[in-house]
């Protein structure tokens, strides 16, 4: 039988960010003082960030998680794709915390059973849990959150494998009943078309990106399939915009879009990323 320990060892710390949790800090804080936000109005419910390393995608992530900076969420429930195989169609952790090097951050268990005995109830079928998983995706979001909401918060992760509508709308439901009432943050992380020379890529993504900008969680979707547009998270961007609107959400704002080749200067074999935020007017 496998321990299973308290805490979530971090499998990408040093590699997909920086371990340093100086530096680390220093590195998101200089992001966040880059990123030049329009006007909003209204409460923040939900982001849509990137998950990509965070030299290759940070600035972009930065854009998103500043329209939270300096307010409290004490429940941020983060939704991921997996992009391991598993047969499950949605998971998540089953330790206790996850550790990233700025510390521990605490995983909801009571908003996590609720989701799972919605999905039970309603759907038939509950989250699986994993030890030691390897998905970066989920991770990569929490030192920014980490660095920008104040007081404690805890964590709802899910990741989501499944494309099947029914199976999506059947977690976003779920979410629904396990957030409502709190003040929490919903936060899908996706990046978006991968490995087309830039212009492509500008293309795809910039019809991703008003399919999310026009609130449309069934257009993400069919974007995906008729191949008009990508986004690796697609299922998790489609749950969360979902949710959002049940919870009140009626207006998103797309932020930031920039690619890999801002960094790398590779313009043949790109990956898109867009920072993206949900709100209640």
């Amino acid at each position: 039988m496998v321990e299973i320990s308290v805490v979530r060892p971090s499998p990408i710390a040093g590699r997909w960010y920086e371990g340093d949790p100086t530096r680390l800090a220093q590195q998101i804080d200089a992001f966040l003082e880059e990123a030049h936000l329009p006007p909003l109005e209204g409460e923040v419910i939900g982001l849509v960030a990137p998950h990509a390393g965070h030299i290759y995608s940070g600035r972009t992530a930065a854009y998103a998680f500043k329209t939270v900076q300096g307010q409290s969420h004490p429940l941020v429930a983060v939704i991921s794709p997996l992009h391991g195989f598993h047969p499950a169609p949605a998971l998540t952790s089953a330790h206790q915390a996850y550790q990233t090097p700025l510390g521990k951050i605490w995983i909801d268990e009571p908003a996590l059973q609720r989701l799972d005995e919605s999905l039970r109830r309603q759907a038939g079928w509950s989250l699986t849990r994993l030890v030691r998983d390897q998905e970066h995706s989920l991770e990569i979001e929490l030192p920014f959150l980490q660095r920008t909401l104040v007081g404690e918060f805890k964590l709802l992760p899910v990741m989501l494998r499944s494309q099947k509508d029914e199976e999506i709308w059947q977690v976003s439901d779920a979410l629904v009943e396990a957030v409502r009432g709190q003040k929490a943050l919903l936060v899908a992380s996706t990046d978006l078309s991968h490995f087309y020379p830039e212009q492509v890529a500008n293309e795809l993504d910039s019809e991703m990106l008003r399919q999310i900008a026009s609130f449309s969680p069934e257009g993400v979707l069919q974007a995906e399939r008729e191949e008009r547009g990508f986004a690796c998270g697609v299922a998790a961007v489609a749950a969360v915009l979902r949710a959002a609107r049940a919870l009140g959400a009626n207006s998103v704002e797309i932020l930031h879009h920039s690619t890999s080749a801002d960094e790398t200067g590779d313009r043949h074999s790109v990956v898109g990323y867009g920072a993206a935020v949900i709100l209640k007017k």
